[in-house]
């Protein structure tokens, strides 16, 4: 149909047939349908900046002014140890496991497969939501621009252009990911320079040193106390969104046995850096009772950046602040259609969702299953019945809980690969990656998680509020009833631990090559392994 019919060539991770890179098509997965694409440092700035946009730069303020600067320090120190454990489940199953689907068709092969579709459609849904909330803020934004347009119109120019960029293929996405997330680093790190000079007093024309004022004055918890720490969950569990989105890439990374632990190891440094650097700055440079934080005109004025750089004198910052965020969002809806619609591919690809969905041209994209995903998007014009805070608010809820029942399911998925792996008699040695500190660390993350879903929305019983509390834990029963319905319907089964296949899908190269030569060529290390200050130093 196409011109002659390609060589067909094998995978080197998992030895499944693709065409021969010479004609046009290189690295279109046969049984996935999607294209490797993304090089090793796509996914690397993936993992550091990826997803880090408005919900974090923005959506902080709410955090700050619901608990103050110490419960934002808490919320993400607590929020982060439970995402470092996840990326460690998550790296160790994906790095033997690299074939498409990531977690959703591990949840298949390790649990059961109604169980799958049940984590698959929740994932989907945080990335629809996330979605939603983008490009409410980036129509929001050019309407404070210029308000000749109004902001359903704003909508749908970027929801054509978006539509279009994703269908040029991973290759694109990867490039502008890696550009867009350095130009986050970069700007984070300029705050956070400026929060040190503001908070020593080194500004000009700045009388005295800020120091840590605002923490004794309005004080660290924003008189809030504990329900203001329990609110910060919620928004800290939609920030962290985003870190286990690797493994979704890994299938389409030319290298993923390389680049997946590398990209693993580096979360941690997105982990200390974006979100606790932003915590720290963020409560020391602006007050937790500013009324900007939930006042403001535009949702750049509810930016803690924002008023920060105004209480510094520098009325003119808030364009520099919108234009910054404006090119945060541009990576966070970029990325939100590629996970969301790679989501949506896996799941339809094993049954999950309508076939048609798993659909992808000759460069190995998804068609019908991107559409799909940028078109619920459109729920953020819910913001023009409700209004912008609302419907953010709304918003952060739903994918709160999503995120922490995915999270959970990948310390389910990760406990039931290591008791399967020692009933099968298998030793840890033929492991490419190992997690650190199993067994603790995934029922860390196992009941971390379960416990965060539960009392996430419980501020919402006292004063009781209806559509507060059924917006904080409708995912709970769904996720039941979904894997309920599709259990019933299709007869599928839960596994015994013997019976789980450990080989189908398994890096092939580790048997062909030699486990310990393929682990030394993967991490660049020579006979002796480097000491762990130098790995760190080539992480960073």
């Amino acid at each position: 149909m196409f011109g002659r019919d390609p060589k067909p060539v094998q995978d080197p991770w998992t030895c499944q047939s693709s065409p021969d890179p010479d004609t046009g098509a290189s690295s279109v997965i046969a049984e996935e349908g999607v294209k490797r694409g993304l090089k090793n440092r796509h996914l690397s700035m993936m993992a550091l900046a990826g997803i880090i946009g408005p919900g974090l730069l923005v959506g902080s303020g709410g955090a700050l002014s619901s608990g103050g600067p110490a419960s934002l320090l808490i919320g993400f120190s607590i929020v982060g140890m439970i995402a470092w454990s996840i990326m460690q489940s998550l790296g160790e199953i994906t790095t033997l496991y690299p074939g498409g689907g990531a977690f959703i068709s591990l949840a298949e092969r390790f649990v059961d497969k109604a169980f799958a579709v049940s984590v698959g459609w929740s994932y989907w849904f945080i990335w629809v939501c996330v979605l939603a909330n983008e490009y409410n803020v980036i129509s929001s934004i050019c309407v404070f621009w210029s308000d000749k347009v109004p902001l359903w119109g704003y909508f749908l120019i970027f929801w054509f252009v978006f539509l279009a960029f994703q269908m040029l293929g991973v290759e694109a996405f990867g490039e502008a990911e890696f550009w867009l997330a350095w130009i986050k680093l970069l700007g984070l790190t300029a705050y956070f320079i400026f929060s040190i000079f503001y908070a020593s007093g080194g500004l000009i024309g700045q009388d005295e040193a800020l120091g840590f004022r605002y923490w004794r004055d309005p004080g660290p918890w924003n008189m809030n106390g504990f329900r203001g720490v329990a609110q910060v969950f919620v928004f800290c569990s939609t920030f962290y969104a985003g870190v286990e989105s690797v493994a979704v890439a890994a299938t389409e990374c030319k290298n993923p046995g390389v680049a997946v632990p590398q990209a693993i190891r580096q979360v941690f440094f997105r982990i200390i850096f974006i979100y606790m650097g932003s915590a720290f700055f963020f409560g020391l440079s602006c007050p937790a009772n500013a009324d900007g934080l939930i006042n403001g005109g535009s949702r750049a004025l509810q930016s803690p950046m924002t008023i920060a750089i105004q209480n510094a004198g520098w009325e003119g910052g808030v364009q520099l602040i919108n234009t910054f965020i404006f090119l945060t969002v541009l990576s966070a809806v970029n990325s939100s259609i590629y996970i969301g619609s790679r989501t949506i591919l896996y799941l339809a690809k094993s049954g999950g969702a309508p076939r048609f969905l798993s659909y992808t041209n000759r460069r190995g994209v998804p068609v019908y299953a991107i559409i799909l995903t940028n078109l619920v998007g459109s729920i953020s014009q819910m913001n023009n019945s409700v209004g912008g805070a609302a419907a953010y608010s709304y918003i952060v809820n739903l994918s709160g809980v999503s995120t922490f029942l995915v999270w959970a399911s990948i310390s389910f998925i990760h406990i039931r690969f290591r008791n399967a792996w020692k009933i099968q008699g298998r030793s840890l040695s033929e492991l490419p990656f190992k997690s650190l500190w199993y067994p603790w660390i995934a029922y860390f993350g196992l009941a971390a998680n379960i416990f965060l879903a539960l009392v996430q929305g419980w501020t919402t019983l006292s004063p009781f509020e209806a559509g507060l509390f059924v917006d904080a834990y409708i995912l709970l029963p769904l996720f039941g009833i979904i894997f309920v319905i599709f259990k019933l319907v299709n007869k599928t089964h839960y596994w015994r631990l013997a019976e789980i296949d450990l080989v189908s899908g398994r890096r092939r190269d580790l048997d062909k090559m030699g486990r310990e030569q393929v682990l030394d060529d993967e991490a660049g290390y020579a006979s002796k392994k480097p000491a762990s200050w130098k790995r760190m130093w080539k992480d960073l």
